[in-house]
């Protein structure tokens, strides 16, 4: 398989073991939903560790994968070494098959045997296998399968084959297999002193999965024996090429090629590792960013952040002075985009953080690495710690990059007073914060974020997870466990749950561990990055360092975030029919609704309301995706980004863009909060409410979806029972005012008196009744030359009540002209009103007058702010309006 492609090779192992009654499952995240005790995956094991155990059941007892991993933070880190060794990786994949319960250690060392030296076609004389020094069965398979001599198969008695994932979790003995490159090479067999040389190299792993490691002292028999294989495909492929150096596989000379076409330098034995660690970090980072995770300064964005800095630092040392990361991109792209989608479902947003983060980091070397060498100058052998400190904390020049350097150069720095003013630093910071609410209460969180550190927030890719319980609090101090019935808050180290911000309320949902079960009733962020999850023990107990599952209400997230995609529209739909004056001024996004305050002067028309509606409708209906890109705030805002209220932005910032048109987006804003994937999720929007709550704030409520559709409904239901309700009561009074006609048992005055009492009541009812009814009552509201117009016609209600209307409208507008018509009985009135501002423009008697000739009335009077005037023709009402809006 010489001339195999790394791609061709990857699916020649997968297809083998479909063939063989393997389901292919797709790689899990990096970022691992089921294993709080990982920073990521570093197995292919690791998203079935759960079925191993037998605490999760699948379809499946075969499956096959090639999975994405990640070590270069926590116990597994290996990116110190990656560049200066043929074979270390931040990224890799791990091709693995797996029996869960099914076959074990005999058909397991078949199916790896026939794979190596059938469809790969390796010399078996060139293999050798290691077992573990007590599995006697796995030995004698190896001896009747590939049918070796005892010197081939070594007996190992350390760790090495006893694999295990953490210190507790399944574990067993393994099986390896090695490959002979050949004796140009240095090194030994596996068991010997030279066994680190570049001769015997592993590239297959068969665990046999027997037991469960409780505690440090109990291991248990798994329910079933299985087996977990991992062979790294990088390894398989450089053999398969004829090679022992996994970056002289054709996958990685593309790379390599590509950036050596940018940096206009060719590789050799000086800058080698140079080329090396950009092609490693390349792919490390672009699949981080991919799943969501963002540099930053702490948790897994920091280890990106050095990943991605430590490959930028090598381009600066090929002599980049430019931005290399994002274009280099294109050429991972092309090579792994087929097997793994999500690289170009993230493209923009890649590129974006790549670039964004070159450029900022090459302003920061340079600038640091200048005033570092002018320091090194005045030293010997060790840097002052005060040094280190203020490239730290003035320049920005991360610690361990100046650690980097001083190695290369055979220095070191005094990390105890570098550790002594970092403490201080901290503690000055906590003197000068100021708090809202109970200062003694919030300064709580000061000490228990320097304790646990913040919480690592994945919640935009995952809505459950495990997690690690780091701090319990009752009434608002620290406890070592919570029991059944207690009210209490519990912060971990990561966690799915949104907390409260930019408008958006916190996710609900539960905690949960065996017989233990907390019900999340909010979520709020302390310190900035300390996610607090509140809520009631409803059943168990919990204490400190326990791993919990974590489940956020799906639905409630579902619609929250559909409503905060929503406000995104609403927003950018209001200032394209307001005007750009419109900025946001606070929001509220829940899961049942959304209420949006913003800058405005005067209520908004029936007709903009109208617009405002079908900007949003139009851009749901498209079902374009949600785009999200890093930037830094100022960079995001020159792009026609919008900074949300309320928001608290850093070095970056998620921006957001939906709703296609054209090579543009219809709206980009800066948002942290939780989105749609697609616009076509929120549903039909409506605006259901505006009103005023303060000078120049107007706040809109609005309904999208099923809720929408809820509203509709009742709302039609109790306009019937309010409509029937008025009909009996109608009936009623006049039944009342018939029968007291002539009645002996009232005197005539008294009979006169409450009659008129019962028909002004009949009166009241019948017009309320006819003006909810908009079959009878339609308005229109519009805007000519820049005046508010309110256009109204009744029927069936006598004119004398148009007076009313008109003082309505006037309050309800705010400013503007209100031309109201009402028929009945083939009589027709018109009253029109002017506010008081215009009445210097625009008379109101003269609009009456134009207004009544052609309904045919006689002119009617009044004053400038408010006419009355009478006619005989329902039919031309429109025309006549049509003649009074020619006047504005």
């Amino acid at each position: 398989m010489a001339d195999k492609s790394l791609n061709e090779i990857r699916s020649t192992f997968l297809k083998y073991f479909e063939k063989n009654d393997h389901k292919i499952v797709e790689s899990s995240n990096l970022v691992p939903n089921n294993d709080p005790t990982l920073m990521f995956a570093n197995s292919g094991m690791v998203q079935f560790k759960n079925v191993f155990t037998g605490l999760e059941k699948r379809d499946y007892v075969r499956a096959t994968t090639s999975q994405k991993c990640v070590r270069a933070g926590g116990k597994h880190n290996d990116l110190e070494n990656v560049g200066y060794t043929p074979r270390h990786h931040t990224f890799f994949e791990m091709l693995g098959n797996f029996s869960f319960g099914d076959y074990f250690k005999e058909q397991a060392i078949d199916y790896a045997w026939n794979l190596i030296t059938k469809d790969f076609g390796i010399d078996k004389n060139r293999l050798y296998v290691t077992v573990f020094h007590e599995d006697d069965e796995a030995f004698n398979f190896w001896k009747k399968i590939a049918g070796f001599s005892d010197d081939r198969i070594i007996r190992i008695s350390t760790s090495d084959n006893f694999w295990s994932m953490g210190e507790t979790g399944p574990c067993g003995p393994c099986s390896e297999i090695f490959y002979d490159h050949g004796d140009h090479l240095k090194g030994g067999l596996p068991g010997t002193p030279e066994e680190d040389g570049d001769r015997f190299i592993e590239i297959w792993n068969l665990v046999f999965m027997q037991y469960e490691q409780v505690s440090k002292d109990e291991r248990i028999n798994l329910p079933k024996p299985s087996v977990d294989t991992g062979m790294g495909l990088e390894r398989i492929a450089a053999l398969l090429q004829g090679t022992y150096d996994n970056y002289e596989t054709d996958h990685f000379k593309k790379i390599i090629q590509s950036t050596s076409d940018i940096v206009k330098q060719k590789p050799d034995q000086k800058n080698l590792s140079s080329f090396r660690v950009i092609a490693d970090h390349l792919r490390a980072s672009s699949f981080l960013i991919a799943e969501g995770v963002l540099p930053s300064n702490e948790g897994r964005g920091y280890v990106l952040r050095r990943i991605m800095r430590r490959g930028m630092r090598h381009s600066h040392m090929l002599g980049s002075k430019k931005p290399i990361f994002a274009n280099l991109f294109n050429t991972l792209l092309e090579e792994m985009s087929a097997s793994y989608p999500e690289l170009t479902r993230a493209e923009s947003l890649i590129k974006e953080t790549l670039k964004m983060e070159e450029e900022k980091f090459l302003v920061l070397l340079d600038r640091g690495i200048k005033i570092l060498n002018e320091e090194i100058s005045k030293i010997d052998k060790v840097l002052p710690g005060d040094v280190a400190f203020k490239l730290y904390e003035t320049y920005g020049f991360p610690i361990d990059l100046t650690e980097d350097i001083l190695k290369s150069k055979s220095l070191k720095f005094d990390k105890d007073r570098f550790g002594e003013l970092m403490r201080e630093s901290i503690e000055l910071a906590r003197k000068n914060w100021k708090g809202s609410g109970d200062s003694a209460v919030e300064k709580i969180w000061f000490g228990i974020k320097e304790k646990i550190g913040p919480t690592e927030f994945l919640g935009y890719e995952n809505d459950q997870a495990q997690g690690i319980v780091k701090c319990l609090l009752k009434n608002h101090k620290e406890v070592s466990v919570l029991n059944k019935d207690d009210e209490g808050m519990i912060v971990l180290n990561q966690t799915p749950f949104y907390a409260e911000s930019g408008g958006q309320v916190g996710d609900k949902g539960v905690i949960v561990k065996d017989d233990f079960k907390f019900e999340v009733t909010d979520v709020q962020k302390k310190l900035g990055d300390l996610f607090v999850h509140y809520g009631k023990v409803v059943s168990g107990s919990i204490k400190l360092d326990q791993d919990v599952e974590l489940k956020i209400d799906v639905n409630r997230r579902n619609d929250t975030r559909a409503y905060h995609s929503a406000t995104h529209l609403l927003h950018e739909s209001l200032r394209r029919v307001l005007g750009d004056h419109v900025t946001q001024k606070g929001s509220l996004v829940e899961p049942e609704r959304l209420r949006f305050d913003f800058s405005h002067m005067k209520p908004i028309s029936n007709e903009e309301i109208g617009k405002i509606e079908n900007y949003v409708n139009e851009m749901v209906q498209k079902k374009s995706e949600v785009k999200t890109r890093i930037m830094t705030p100022k960079e995001a805002v020159e792009n026609g980004a919008l900074a949300l209220f309320g928001e608290k932005y850093g070095d970056e910032v998620r921006v957001l863009s939906m709703g296609e048109e054209g090579e543009k987006y219809f709206s980009t804003e800066l948002c942290g909060g939780t989105h749609v994937k697609n616009t076509g999720d929120i549903g039909k929007f409506k605006i259901i409410s505006q009103s005023s709550i303060a000078a120049g704030v107007r706040r809109i409520e609005a309904l999208r979806d099923k809720q929408l559709e809820e509203y509709l409904e009742n709302k039609e239901k109790q306009l019937n029972l309010s409509s029937e309700k008025n009909d009996e009561i109608i009936k009623d009074l006049s039944d009342q005012i018939t029968n007291l006609g002539g009645k002996p048992s009232l005197d005539e005055s008294d009979q006169k008196v409450l009659i008129k009492n019962l028909t002004k009541q009949l009166e009241t009812l019948s017009v309320n009744s006819i003006l909810k009814d908009k079959s009878k009552n339609i308005t229109n509201d519009q805007t000519v030359n820049n005046v508010n117009i309110r256009f109204q016609k009744i029927s069936d209600l006598p004119p004398k009540e148009l007076r009313k209307l008109v003082d309505h409208g006037k309050k309800d507008l705010g400013e503007g002209i209100i031309v109201v018509f009402a028929s009945k009985d083939e009589k027709v009135g018109l009253a029109v009103g002017v506010t008081d501002k215009l009445t210097e423009k625009y008379d109101a008697v003269t609009f009456v007058k134009v207004g009544s000739e052609i309904i045919g009335g006689k002119g009617g009077g009044g004053r400038k702010d408010f006419a009355q005037a009478g006619g005989q023709d329902s039919t031309k009402i429109d025309d006549a309006f049509e003649s009074i809006k020619k006047l504005i």
